[in-house]
């Protein structure tokens, strides 16, 4: 089985190695919105318990543990995606066919049932999050750290995949405020922006819009590669709580 590796991506030697490899789908145009063939996804146009689309799936973050449960529900008069976790984690992920030249833009909606007790993102005992939009970058590895770039060699031997050059998660927290930027407890290849998670949010549907391209010159310091893959996670894998969370409809956009 394939895996994610952005969560919990590698420990230090003198600790287990928890490696998680990436892989996703070739695109159908099932998964397109609408008509107009650009890359995102429309819940709102599938029916009601139908299966997910083409091009999507469910992939662990780590090996061996339960999977977050993704779901085509109704809600209200649309249908939205529904996401359930219970001491599990993984993620709805596609391949990448994102041109941030003339889409910079991504614009979604989600809805958190309740914030995750005990969650705080900026340690990895207790990282999860009820919802997360997720998104892998291609880049020059020989410009990363030794460090880094032997994890990445570590992670290809172990599981056959190269680990992403970087990845940006926009994230549901209550450890920071909006706007504050997370790096993985265990890698800074992992940056997490929250927009998410003040008093007042949870149970709220919120819609959401991000500048991908100015996000990751922000958090990365150095324009972004191609992005290789994005998607939706919950997850409650470290600290072992339930959370429920529903996406809406995700487009990309030219901007502003």
């Amino acid at each position: 089985m394939r895996h994610l590796p952005f969560k919990r991506a590698w420990k230090r030697t003198a600790q287990p190695i928890r490696i998680v490899v990436y892989s996703a789908l070739l695109l159908s145009p099932l998964a397109l919105l609408a008509q107009d063939e650009k890359p995102g996804i429309a819940f709102s146009m599938i029916a009601t318990g139908a299966p997910l689309p083409a091009g999507w799936k469910n992939l662990p973050v780590v090996h061996g543990k339960p999977m977050t449960q993704y779901a085509v529900v109704q809600n209200g008069q649309t249908t939205v995606l529904q996401a359930d976790a219970s001491g599990s984690a993984s993620a709805l992920m596609h391949e990448g066919n994102i041109d941030l030249t003339q889409t910079p833009v991504v614009e979604w909606r989600w809805k958190a049932e309740k914030p995750i007790e005990g969650a705080d993102n900026r340690v990895g005992s207790k990282e999860d999050a009820p919802a997360r939009l997720v998104f892998t970058f291609d880049g020059d590895k020989t410009k990363l750290s030794l460090f880094d770039r032997a994890s990445i060699q570590v992670a290809k031997r172990l599981g056959g995949q190269d680990l992403p050059y970087a990845t940006l998660m926009y994230i549901w927290s209550t450890t920071a405020a909006p706007g504050s930027v997370i790096a993985n407890p265990h890698t800074g290849r992992v940056q997490m922006i929250v927009v998410s998670g003040k008093p007042g949010d949870a149970g709220q549907w919120q819609s959401l819009r991000r500048n991908i391209v100015q996000d990751y010159e922000k958090v990365f310091h150095e324009p972004p590669g191609r992005i290789t893959g994005y998607g939706l996670l919950t997850d409650t894998d470290n600290t072992g709580a339930s959370t429920r969370a529903w996406y809406g409809d995700i487009q990309f956009l030219s901007g502003p």
